[in-house]
């Protein structure tokens, strides 16, 4: 089969020449064109434009002989995870070529990939790389065998790339209007699907401020922390900001905590599907264990480098290069027992068993919550600073878990901390 992958929302003049192109590879090769169609949420993390059945049916009149939907990924991973995993699928299925538009060509993409096959890490790339997500698409490709056979088109220009982002825009400003500018870069059956689907009030698809919106103004530091992708700042910003009613407030928190709107679309989607760091955890297992997601992207690597530098003497930006360039070997604690500053009261009705939420508090303090007989506890914490500092590395990674439970060790009570 010969696959692309994309988002397609809208399908524009760009996208009719990939296909096209990618139609006369699959005629050559006498095979199927399968266009795999993400679906609920973008890769970038937002709600569609133009909702799936009308992306499908535009794909199929374009060319394609099947479209595949790629869903549940994009409110639960972030690229550097997700595309390996759309490329197992895709091989799984038997694809066996690839194509995609790229202004570079695949020689120049293979020089700016080998340093990230070469890691086996596919996190951070660059910004202000041409074509970054093609180049991540090669490096995973190759990392897992070269089993795909890349094939690059050139994108089309309009004065500059033609952008479906921009192309939304437009029709939104223009009060969901397809001027005539707008029109010259979709395709004829692009038009006529989206306007039918604006005249029955599809477009542009939205999120569930409701459920939103109460998940933030409502739940407790302890519970937030659970969430995929809220770090211990981000939580604080976002009780600070309390009450939201509207999108640009919650923006404005995930700002100041110092997200970028990659970030931010994927920690508001998460909130929106209550997306867990448990199971983002155990998906990026499941995957680890099909040889998928790269060893230095793996759940244990991360809790391990967090380990090593919060024990480290040098800088955290040091030590997380000397990890990772130099493969060091550790083993991170995932059991540590933590000190409880209680009154006299809370430690007369305090329960070992009991299960407790970690947090960090709006002073920036590790610290704990628990419900016991209808009476909340909260308090500080007491661990040695190196055990702090792995725990806040732990909570900020986005989607590792700490739970808490409570045990007597000799006369008094501790909070057991497990990671993972």
């Amino acid at each position: 089969m010969i696959a692309i992958t994309a988002d397609f929302d809208p399908v524009h003049i760009g996208h009719e020449k990939l296909i096209k192109e990618a139609r006369k590879i699959a005629d050559e090769k006498n095979k199927q064109l399968v266009v795999y169609l993400n679906k609920g949420y973008s890769a970038n993390h937002s709600p569609f434009f133009l909702n799936y059945d009308a992306r499908r049916e535009i794909v199929l009149n374009l060319g394609a002989d099947k479209v595949v939907g790629f869903e549940d990924l994009h409110h639960r991973l972030i690229l550097s995870y997700s595309v390996p995993v759309r490329i197992s699928k895709m091989i799984d299925d038997g694809v066996t070529d690839y194509i995609t538009a790229a202004n570079i060509s695949l020689d120049e993409i293979s020089k700016k990939a080998d340093k990230f096959i070469k890691q086996g890490n596919f996190v951070g790339m660059p910004k202000n790389y041409t074509n970054r997500n093609e180049i991540r698409w090669y490096a995973i490709n190759e990392f897992l065998g070269s089993k795909l056979d890349f094939h690059i088109i050139k994108e089309v220009s309009d004065g500059g790339k033609v952008s479906g982002r921009a192309i939304r825009q437009s029709i939104i400003d223009n009060d969901l209007r397809i001027t005539g500018k707008i029109r010259s870069l979709l395709p004829k059956i692009t038009v006529e699907v989206l306007e039918r689907e604006i005249a029955l009030g599809n477009v542009p698809g939205q999120r569930n401020y409701k459920n939103i919106y109460k998940t933030l103004n409502t739940t407790s530091r302890g519970n937030l922390t659970k969430i995929a992708y809220l770090t211990g700042n981000a939580i604080n910003e976002i009780i600070k900001k309390r009450v939201y009613r509207d999108s640009e407030t919650i923006w404005a928190a995930f700002r100041k905590a110092g997200y970028g709107p990659v970030m931010t679309r994927l920690a508001i989607s998460s909130i929106e599907e209550n997306v867990t760091k448990k199971e983002v955890m155990d998906l990026m297992k499941e995957y680890e264990s099909m040889k998928v997601i790269p060893k230095n992207q793996s759940v244990q690597y991360v809790i391990d480098r967090a380990w090593y530098v919060a024990n480290s003497n040098l800088s955290g930006f040091e030590a997380n290069e000397k990890f990772r360039n130099e493969n060091i070997e550790v083993k991170a604690p995932l059991v540590i027992y933590a000190g409880l500053n209680l009154t006299k009261f809370e430690a007369k009705i305090i329960k070992s068993g009991e299960k407790a939420n970690i947090y960090v508090d709006k002073n920036g303090k590790l610290s704990v919550e628990m419900k016991i007989d209808g009476k909340k506890i909260k308090t500080n914490l007491k661990l040695p600073s190196n055990e702090v500092t792995y725990i806040r590395y732990i909570i900020d990674s986005n989607f590792i878990p700490v739970t808490g439970t409570i045990k007597k060790v000799k006369n008094s009570y501790k909070v057991m901390l497990e990671i993972g």
